[in-house]
């Protein structure tokens, strides 16, 4: 008979462990540096380069790395996604924004690194980036053959709709990679495992130099829209995340070390395969992931299958396949999920030979 008091301390102690390591000093810079870009970055600027007219070399080098600028999770791409795809976006650059997008948000990325490990942080960073274009072209030599635009007919991308905005409202165009810069090192330097004698120094400046540039360049609807998205993800996340790390601690609990060590172990074909599959099927909310793979792993389960279902899971749930399915037909959501689930046990696989060397 299970004992449901034991199962509720288990899921409180992971949850007391989790506020201790990561909120303070790795969530909350990271929402402030997520809002800031969700409100201060042109969304509709950034898509505007996804259509089918855009050079390609532009088009997937936005559509792969987009999911750093726009802090999405795997809900909110959706709507995105069925957005541009239905305004035109070729079916390359639309994949490989709808991959990459939740795959390299920088809440996870961070999270991850801090988290797992700086080398599975920044293996699937570099994996998401090379997989959302691998997948991308993919869906072009599956579809679109010999419909690719002649450069003759591509759209001229070189001016910056953000950079004209910048300069109308009469400040330098310097001034928002200052801002962004400075929260980028307030979240590098916050997690790290430098004593609080050392980097106290460091982060009180930058904190407060933060503050008064934003004070100086920003408008007030700037400054209020930026605390509104910063709000919003909290509320949108948190308590997502917190009954997420909840319900992982009592799951990890239930299933016995052997059979992740059996099936999960190592990092051979089946062990992938198995954290690739499983990870496409279930709905794994926005940084969830990471406190269900860290529990795993002190478990037993490999770094290449960890990576493995960081690839994957983010990218592909049920429901998520469902509304994918509405908005470009069965046969190319068919195509799309079998390709990221090979990408991902591909990846997992070699990631795993080469700590392993």
């Amino acid at each position: 008979m299970i004992d449901v008091t034991y199962l509720i301390l288990v899921g409180v102690e992971a949850l007391k462990e989790y506020l201790a390591l990561h909120v303070i000093t790795c969530l909350v810079p990271a929402f402030f540096l997520a809002g800031a870009i969700a409100s201060l970055m042109s969304k509709e600027s950034l898509l505007k380069y996804l259509g089918k007219g855009a050079k390609r070399y532009i088009s997937y080098a936005i559509a792969a790395t987009s999911g750093c600028l726009l802090a999405v999770c795997s809900c909110t791409v959706l709507p995105l996604f069925a957005g541009i795809y239905r305004r035109g976006a070729g079916i390359g650059p639309a994949t490989a924004f709808l991959y990459s997008a939740p795959a390299i948000n920088i809440l996870a990325i961070v999270y991850t690194a801090q988290a797992l490990g700086y080398d599975i942080g920044v293996a699937r960073a570099l994996a998401a980036i090379l997989l959302s274009v691998i997948i991308g072209l993919g869906m072009v030599f599956v579809f679109e053959r010999g419909t690719m635009l002649d450069e003759s007919d591509e759209i001229d991308t070189s001016k910056s709709p953000v950079q004209s905005v910048d300069v109308r409202r009469g400040r330098p165009n310097y001034t928002l990679p200052a801002i962004f810069m400075l929260l980028i090192a307030i979240l590098v330097i916050g997690p790290s495992k430098l004593s609080w004698g050392t980097k106290l120094p460091i982060l009180m400046p930058l904190i407060i130099l933060t503050a008064a540039l934003s004070s100086k360049w920003l408008t007030k609807d700037e400054q209020r829209e930026w605390m509104h998205e910063t709000w919003f993800l909290i509320k949108m996340i948190v308590p997502i995340l917190l009954a997420g790390v909840f319900i992982a601690g009592i799951i990890i609990d239930l299933i016995p070390i052997w059979v992740i060590q059996t099936y999960l172990g190592g990092n051979s074909l089946t062990s992938n395969a198995i954290a690739s599959v499983s990870g496409a099927l279930m709905y794994i909310a926005t940084l969830t992931e990471v406190p269900i793979v860290g529990m795993l792993m002190r478990s037993g389960m490999g770094r290449g299958p960890a990576l493995t279902l960081l690839l994957a899971g983010p990218a592909l749930s049920l429901p998520n396949m469902i509304v994918i399915g509405r908005a470009m037909g069965a046969k190319k959501t068919f195509m799309y999920v079998l390709l990221v689930v090979i990408m991902a046990i591909i990846s997992g696989v070699m990631f795993g030979y080469m700590i392993g060397m």
